[in-house]
C-alpha cells in the first residue's frame, strides 16, 4: 500500500461526500456538512493511493477549549481496510494537535458501533459510555479521550 498523507483542502468535500455512505455501508453524509472542509481543512487530512481517494480524516482544534482537539469523521476505502490507514490518519493528526499545544484528543461514536469503539480502545483511549442524551434526548453516544503526552 503506497498511501500518502496530505492536508485536506476545502475542494475535497465533493470526492468525500460522494463515498462516505458507501463507505460507512449507511447513511452518514448529513453528518458531514461541507463547512466541516470549509472552515476546518487545515486540521483535516487526505490519503490518496495512486491519486485515487483511500481515506480521510476530519478533525479540528477546538476553539474553546485551548488543550482539546477533536476528531469527528474517520473514513477508509472498504478495500483497505486492515492495512494500517486508519491508525495512520489518526497518528498524523496526534502529531498536528500536539504540534499546536493541545494535550488531548476527543472522538465520539453511537454506541452500536462495535468496530470504532474497539478501534479507539486499541488507539489508547479511554471509553465512556454510552451517555444517555449525549447529542439530545434519546441520542446516546460513547465518548472518548486521549491525553497526547
Amino acid at each position: 500500500m503506497d498511501v500518502q498523507l496530505r492536508q485536506a483542502e476545502p475542494a475535497d468535500y465533493d470526492r468525500i461526500i460522494t463515498v462516505a455512505d458507501e463507505w460507512w455501508g449507511r447513511p452518514v453524509s448529513a453528518i458531514l456538512p461541507r463547512l466541516f472542509l470549509d472552515h476546518f481543512f487545515r486540521t483535516s487530512l487526505i490519503a490518496e493511493e495512486a491519486g485515487s481517494l483511500a481515506g480521510f480524516l476530519v478533525g479540528l482544534l477546538s476553539d474553546s477549549d485551548p488543550e482539546a482537539a477533536y476528531i469527528h469523521f474517520l473514513g477508509v476505502a472498504p478495500e483497505l481496510r486492515g492495512a494500517g490507514l486508519a491508525r495512520k490518519l489518526y497518528n498524523r493528526f496526534f502529531s498536528l494537535a500536539e504540534a499546536d499545544g493541545r494535550s488531548y484528543v476527543r472522538a465520539v461514536t453511537s454506541p452500536q458501533n462495535a468496530t470504532s469503539i474497539a478501534f479507539h480502545g486499541a488507539m489508547g483511549f479511554s471509553v465512556t459510555g454510552p451517555v444517555a442524551g449525549y447529542d439530545g434526548p434519546g441520542v446516546d453516544r460513547i465518548v472518548f479521550h486521549r491525553s497526547l503526552s
